[in-house]
């Protein structure tokens, strides 16, 4: 692998040395990844050098980043020793837990193991999802514990995405009988006019980054057999109306983008055994001008009520491409929307 090139410390006694023992060469050339890339993460991120000897890692540099870079490599072979897959994404992850999820005892199949300090495992038919950074962990603890949940932040920060896998992990363990996602039908700044087709096909365009996370969490055959008996349901926010939500778990997605009285409408459809989760980013309101947004009047109305968790993402929780979290983070800068 290519070396990285270590920052000169301000005194040479500074640098140190650790050895890591692999027993099994087979899992510490996946641990290495292809052409070493997960080395290459490990040593840019945290600015230290890495060297395989045999079936060693010799970790150089600073002590603090090289006992990070050791709890991170150990984690991660700790992973692939209880048989578990190692992709790109876990890597990323442990780097930003600081390898603080080691040896708490995780095996595979359960359906949710939450320790204190410790992993979350969120089991659905297709993949287990495991939050990869902190503020998501505390997410997905909430979504578990508290029956209304507000998930707030920047695009690409998993607030979406971990609420839809819960959501089929309540499902699968019968904790719920049906999910529900919605969303508000608002065009994103620009004028689609008149759409082609039925009902669902002129709304489907605004639904599908539910039918995206949905698809992840459940086979596709699964995911319309499911649909067609009622038991998974998406539809625009204005269905809504009227209805009673017993013994499901219902996601309004895009929340920033409903008006306070359909808010208020939404929150008073929550039924008896029922989970709720709103999520939304408060910088990408397509709402009319002087149309105020419901998620903002709610958080300001329900935050002193303590059985409601309200959850915060900043661009550090971006786990989209790392050019996401730049952009984001130049925008704020900016004070642009």
């Amino acid at each position: 692998m290519t070396a990285t090139t270590l920052p000169p410390p301000t005194d040479p006694a500074l640098l140190t040395e650790a050895r890591i023992e692999f027993p099994d060469n087979r899992l510490l050339i996946d641990l290495c990844g292809q052409f070493d890339r997960n080395l290459a993460a490990v040593e840019q991120k945290l600015g230290v050098q890495i060297l395989r000897r045999g079936n060693q890692l010799a970790v150089l540099g600073e002590e603090r980043p090289v006992s990070e870079a050791k709890a991170v490599l150990e984690s991660l072979y700790d992973r692939l020793e209880a048989g578990r897959a190692l992709e790109q994404g876990d890597v990323d992850r442990e780097l930003r837990m600081g390898g603080s999820e080691r040896g708490t005892g995780i095996q595979p199949g359960d359906q949710i193991e939450m320790f204190k300090g410790g992993p979350i495992e969120i089991k659905t038919r297709r993949k287990i999802v495991e939050p990869r950074t902190e503020a998501q962990k505390a997410y997905a603890q909430n979504l578990f514990k508290h029956e209304l949940c507000f998930g707030i932040g920047p695009a690409g920060t998993g607030k979406t995405y971990l609420a839809v896998a819960v959501g089929v992990s309540m499902f699968l363990t019968g904790e719920v009988e049906k999910i529900i996602l919605s969303r508000p039908a608002v065009e994103a700044g620009e004028r689609l006019g008149f759409l082609p087709g039925d009902m669902k096909e002129k709304i489907d365009p605004y639904m599908q980054p539910l039918y995206d996370a949905l698809n992840d969490c459940l086979p596709g055959k699964q995911v319309a057999k499911l649909m067609e008996e009622k038991k998974i349901e998406i539809a625009p926010l204005a269905f809504m109306r009227g209805r009673t939500l017993s013994s499901a778990y219902i996601v309004l997605d895009e929340a920033q983008n409903a008006t306070s009285m359909q808010m208020k409408m939404f929150l008073t459809r929550l039924g008896q055994g029922s989970r709720m989760v709103i999520t939304g980013d408060r910088t990408q309101v397509d709402l009319p001008r002087g149309v105020a947004s419901g998620l903002a009047d709610a958080e300001r109305l329900l935050k002193g009520i303590p059985k409601i968790s309200f959850n915060y993402f900043t661009s550090k929780d971006v786990v989209r491409h790392p050019l996401v979290a730049a952009i984001i983070e130049a925008y704020e800068a900016e004070g642009s929307v």
